[in-house]
């Protein structure tokens, strides 16, 4: 970056155009303010900037200062790179050996997208691995084994909520206990890896610990969503929410709506849910079922409205469009998909589809109006994608690409 702009994003307080965790800078699958929107007319074709090949897992990519950041496995070995974002060119590597296996042949890499903070880039493998490594160096600075240590179980598909980095902690729903006490979240200290504190009594399920209102963590797990103090753990709240069949998932992150309203979603059952947290507890405005029945893919908030992915993956998804005021559907896609991810930039939606295209979606409750499609990857793959600076990074189970929409 150069240090005119540095020092320009500095004095406004505008954050820089970066992706540095799951979900982007403000865990909600938007890009920074500071990105501009993208033109309403774009190419027929788009090549890559640059690709590389990767190893196996769902892990999307964060970027950061310039630089990427990816976590895959290669045989044997959890692998994390950084390279140069606008050309792909390595700059560090670091790898660990793992033995794990997924329960049901799925997929043996890893889930959780990795976080970065504090000079720090924070992984968590399906083994249950916590690793710190040096932003810089790529040198393993601490690593914490909760499987070991606070008897985290494989779950499913292993380890696969995303670290969240807040105050100086790591905080990972491990669902587990520590010297029989409850350890569903643990929060580890940044520097060191020791356990600042532990707390929830539930299984992880497969969405990622976000901010809730300030000062506190908002989790859902298997069981249960969760509200707790991010210093100490303390509990403020918890609602009980979950399929009642057990072969069920909760793996849409809750998704801030405003207001301290959040959307929580989830196939199986489950429906959308409309939640306000107050400082009494936590309150439902409305629940709807077979509206936005979210499977896997946390959907995104545009003004007032919520766009997203509906239905299981088996029988096929719409992308949807719903009002929050009204919990109706504005509009749907027409054509059904396999599935897929998005996020936005301004008033864009960048669709990445389990078929490897990337789509290009008026971000409007008017209509579905796709603007392009592109051919990017190849298709089965279905991790979250990275915005920064103008370029898509998004991978599948062979390759990593990047792609300049502006």
């Amino acid at each position: 970056m150069r240090p005119f702009l540095l020092c320009l994003l500095l004095l406004t307080g505008l954050p820089a155009a970066e992706w540095p965790q799951f979900l982007g800078p403000t865990h909600d699958g938007r890009a920074a303010d500071s990105e501009p929107a993208l033109p309403d007319s774009l190419p027929a074709e788009l090549k890559p900037l640059w690709e590389k090949s990767v190893g196996s897992g769902f892990a999307g990519p964060v970027v950061v200062g310039g630089r990427l950041v990816v976590f895959h496995r290669e045989g044997g070995d959890m692998t994390t790179e950084m390279l140069d974002a606008r050309t792909g060119q390595p700059v560090w590597r670091s790898t660990y050996v793992t033995d794990y296996v997924d329960s049901f042949g799925f997929d043996n890499g890893p889930r959780a997208v990795p976080a970065i903070a504090g000079g720090k880039v924070i992984t968590f493998g399906p083994e249950g691995r916590v690793t710190a490594l040096d932003l810089k160096t790529g040198k393993e600075c601490w690593h914490y084994d909760t499987a070991s240590e606070l008897e985290s179980p494989q779950g499913f598909f292993g380890r696969a909520p995303s670290p969240l980095i807040l105050d100086d902690r790591v905080v990972v729903a491990a669902g587990g206990t520590r010297k029989g006490s409850a350890a569903g979240l643990a929060a580890l200290d940044l520097k060191t890896g020791a356990v600042d504190w532990t707390s929830v009594e539930d299984e992880a399920g497969y969405a990622s610990p976000v901010p809730g209102r300030k000062g506190e963590i908002l989790a859902w797990m298997r069981n249960q969503l969760w509200r707790v103090n991010a210093s100490d753990g303390a509990l403020r709240a918890s609602m009980p929410l979950r399929s009642g069949m057990d072969a069920s998932v909760n793996a849409a992150t809750p998704l801030p709506c405003g207001e301290d309203r959040w959307l929580v979603s989830a196939g199986y059952g489950v429906g959308a849910h409309l939640l306000r947290l107050t400082d009494a507890g936590i309150e439902e405005v409305w629940r709807k079922d077979r509206l936005l029945d979210c499977h896997y893919a946390t959907p995104v908030r545009v003004g007032d409205h919520v766009f997203g992915f509906h239905g299981r993956q088996e029988t096929g998804m719409k992308l949807r469009c719903i009002s929050l005021a009204t919990g109706e559907v504005a509009w749907e896609c027409p054509d059904g998909l396999p599935g897929g991810t998005l996020l936005a930039v301004a008033d864009k939606l960048l669709v990445v589809t389990e078929q490897g295209e990337l789509w290009v979606v008026l971000a409007s409750a008017e209509k579905f109006d796709r603007l392009a499609a592109w051919q990017i990857l190849g298709s089965g793959h279905r991790s979250h994608a990275a915005y920064s600076d103008g370029v898509l990074y998004a991978r599948d189970s062979e390759r990593l690409v990047a792609v300049k929409l502006r």
